[in-house]
């Protein structure tokens, strides 16, 4: 069980000397966590091989994913909301036990009912929007506030593992076993998200911020109320919803930074999704620079999380934007005639800043925000930068066509590094925090 920092810990914001990779608690929640993301990543890999086996047609794919897209848009609001009333350790094991039902329902159809699949999908997806607030916030609950950092680079480094060594184990899966069988093994995958995580401890949550909770809030861990008091009414779930709103309205930072990073994702992202394949074959003339940028990505997010594991820079805002803002030499060098090298390069810087940007971000809102409105905050996060992508990318191809590749990568590029270095200047902004210091409490 994870404990209370010393008051020493928690004003210098050193951790303590055990590392958080040798807490047992700690450690069940990462299994659950990469269980969780190698099952949401591996569901459109496995569909995609069922497409090269004629099992589905492409438009059969495209329609799956978008009901499993939209399952998970209209679950992380509620899922959110259901954290901060009950145990978040609950909300994640049915919220994972959807998902694993729902996994094999997708193989009962395959070939079968593509009304079925794509129903089993928007409950698989609703498994893992409703789950994702609920993690973080369970994470404030397990770790204590000076080790968060190093949980999160953990977390993201496991999720960045699974995309890069996932290809290659299913592929070889896939050598043995029918797109069936595959699929039931991430149904697997998503019961052991469900069943492995411990439950978190109030004494950690309770040292994530100096906020405190709204005046009535009913305690997140399902704590009963002092012996002969009556229990507050239930607001409703808008109304709950909204309360989580307007927490994430009283930080400055968080708003700049779900703006800076939304037009990352929206537009930096999606044109390089984009113009990736196209300028890899028509410039270059090989398919090669197109696995080797994406696999650049990846390494570099990986690199970008074991320095930020350790390193606590003095004005960590400004870090994590800056990070954010190296996104934008992605859409850069591709907009420019260089060797492909450059590129592959570029893309390795992009995926260090992401990482330098997103465990700061992540650790500055289990410490930031009301441990009582976390998963709403953080489900709020989700919903905007999950559901403006799908935006973003039908957008590109379009502007492309009438503007051309070059005009649109140079407006993305210039987007990536303005908008967070514009984000940087707000109140707050430059240590994620009112605090003066990144690990001051």
């Amino acid at each position: 069980m994870a404990t209370t920092p010393t008051p020493t810990a928690a004003k210098t914001g050193n951790p303590p000397p055990r590392s958080v990779l040798r807490d047992p608690a700690f450690l069940r929640l990462w299994a659950g966590t990469t269980a969780s993301g190698l099952a949401t990543w591996a569901l459109p890999f496995v569909l995609g091989l069922a497409v090269l086996h004629r099992d589905l047609g492409a438009a059969g794919l495209g329609l799956v994913l978008a009901a499993r897209t939209l399952g998970f848009l209209a679950a992380v609001a509620v899922g959110g909301v259901l954290a901060d009333r009950h145990s978040r350790r609950a909300v994640v094991l049915w919220s994972a036990l959807a998902a694993a039902v729902a996994t094999p329902l997708i193989a009962a159809g395959l070939g079968r009912s593509l009304v079925l699949m794509t129903a089993a999908a928007a409950l698989a997806g609703a498994g893992q929007g409703a789950c994702r607030p609920a993690f973080q916030a369970l994470t404030a609950e397990t770790v204590e506030p000076g080790r968060r950092q190093q949980a999160n680079a953990a977390m993201t480094m496991a999720v960045r593992g699974s995309t890069l060594a996932g290809p290659a184990l299913t592929a070889l899966l896939a050598a043995f076993l029918d797109v069936g069988a595959l699929l039931l093994g991430i149904g697997l995958l998503w019961l052991a998200a469900a069943l492995i995580p411990g439950k978190g401890t109030a004494a950690a949550a309770a040292g994530a911020t100096g906020a405190e909770p709204a005046t009535g809030a009913e305690p997140a861990t399902g704590a009963e109320p002092a012996t002969g008091a009556e229990p507050a009414p239930r607001a409703g779930f808008r109304a709950e919803f909204l309360e989580g709103m307007r927490e994430a309205r009283r930080h400055p930072w968080f708003l700049a930074g779900l703006a800076a990073l939304v037009t990352v994702i929206a537009l930096g992202y999606s044109a390089t999704s984009v113009a990736l394949p196209l300028i890899s074959r028509d410039r270059y003339g090989t398919e090669w620079v197109l696995a080797a940028a994406v696999t650049a990505y990846t390494v570099g997010a990986l690199g970008g999380a074991l320095v930020i594991a350790r390193w606590r820079p003095r004005s960590p805002g400004w870090a994590a934007f800056a990070g954010l803002a190296a996104y934008g030499l992605a859409p850069l060098s591709l907009m420019l005639p260089v060797h492909p090298v450059v590129v592959v390069a570029a893309y390795a810087v992009a995926g260090i800043g992401i990482e330098l940007f997103n465990v700061p971000w992540f650790t500055a809102t289990q410490r930031e925000v009301a441990p009582d409105k976390l998963a709403r905050v953080s489900s709020l996060d989700f919903l905007v930068s999950y559901g403006l992508a799908p935006v973003g990318l039908a957008l590109i191809a379009p502007a492309i066509e009438a503007f051309g590749v070059t005009a649109v990568l140079g407006a993305c590029a210039g987007a990536c590094f303005l908008v967070p270095a514009a984000a940087a200047l707000v109140p707050t902004g430059r240590h994620f925090g009112r605090t003066s210091a990144p690990a001051t409490h």
